[in-house]
């Protein structure tokens, strides 16, 4: 049924682009790896074929109509796409749904959108959120929040290189805490240079308030470029804190861009996980390139953190007694944009 639904969307939204080519757009990525990929526990080993190692694939519409005066309105609709079995996200726009309008005070959109901290996550992650290795694992298992439904955003336009993103999710809950978060963001983006924190709060037991932290920053020298962060994930109750930290780098030359990434991540009461990612991208044009990309992690006995890449995650479950086990993953895959 969803996947027919999706059909019946592309087919209307055709005439709609010959007709009005300046005001919608559709794009979308299609990635898929051969991946090897293993939980570090006995029997933990397997090899397939995935969708999204580098970025996930997707399907979007996003269009703009000029209203005069400086104001415009905006929208856009983001789909999930697994590429090795041709299935779509449970929701079907899931990634991206929202609408509203932009103008001289910024741009407001109402729906599904990003959270404040993952814009800075994304700008400080040397991966992009791509490859295995990324600090996309920094959001499972609900640590950190990485998108809200039934939420009003808010982001600023550039001010000197400033600019301030604001969200509010409401929980829609009929009884107990309510569930909305509060988010807010500001980043700066000049000079080849970023520095970015976030925050949120979302009061998800009646006990108390569940908090996020993020502080990230970066520089590009030529074909050098450095990106780091701190993530932290602090709820309600004693025990809990989750903590992250990466720090990457990346060259270019040519074609050729080569990426690698420190990463640590702990929890109070002792897990930790220390780990290191190393990427391959070479481009055989500006939409498309091939990659490959290799990351592991050593736990303690404590510990089951696992690897995450943009469409993929390999964690040994600690449910089954497999913390302390080293989780590893190498793909060979190939992107293309349109």
């Amino acid at each position: 049924m969803q996947c027919k639904l999706m059909a019946v969307v592309l087919a209307a939204a055709i005439p709609l682009c010959a007709s009005a080519q300046s005001s919608v757009t559709i794009y979308g990525v299609a990635d898929a790896a051969l991946a090897k990929e293993d939980t570090g526990a006995p029997g933990g080993s397997r090899t397939v074929v995935n969708s999204g190692n580098q970025s996930t694939s997707r399907v979007g519409f996003r269009g703009v109509e000029d209203l005069g005066n400086g104001l415009s309105a905006v929208f856009n609709l983001e789909a999930g796409v697994a590429l090795d079995s041709g299935m779509g996200d449970t929701s079907l726009f899931g990634r991206r749904s929202v609408v509203g309008l932009k103008g001289g005070f910024g741009t407001v959109l109402i729906g599904r959108e990003y959270t404040p901290i993952a814009d800075v996550a994304n700008a400080s992650d040397i991966n992009g959120q791509g490859f295995y290795g990324t600090n996309l694992n920094s959001f499972g298992t609900n640590r950190l929040t990485r998108r809200i439904s039934n939420s009003v955003n808010y982001k600023s336009n550039s001010m000197g290189g400033v600019v301030v993103s604001a969200g509010y999710g409401l929980g829609e809950t009929l009884v107990g805490p309510s569930m909305d978060l509060m988010g807010l963001a500001l980043e700066y983006k000049a000079n080849n240079i970023y520095v970015g924190a976030g925050y949120h709060q979302v009061e998800r037991l009646a006990s108390g308030d569940d908090k996020e932290m993020i502080f990230g920053a970066g520089f590009t020298a030529g074909p050098v470029e450095v990106r780091g962060n701190y993530m932290v994930a602090n709820p309600t109750g004693n025990g809990n804190k989750y903590e992250q930290a990466n720090a990457g780098v990346s060259y270019t030359f040519g074609a050729n861009k080569i990426y690698g990434n420190l990463q640590q991540s702990k929890l109070e009461g002792g897990a930790k996980g220390n780990g290191f990612s190393l990427a391959y991208s070479y481009a055989l044009s500006k939409r498309t390139n091939v990659y490959t990309s290799y990351a592991s992690i050593r736990n303690n006995n404590k510990a089951a953190f696992g690897i995450f890449s943009a469409g993929a995650q390999v964690t040994p479950d600690a449910l089954k007694g497999q913390s302390g086990s080293d989780p590893s993953a190498f793909s060979v895959g190939v992107r293309h944009s349109f």
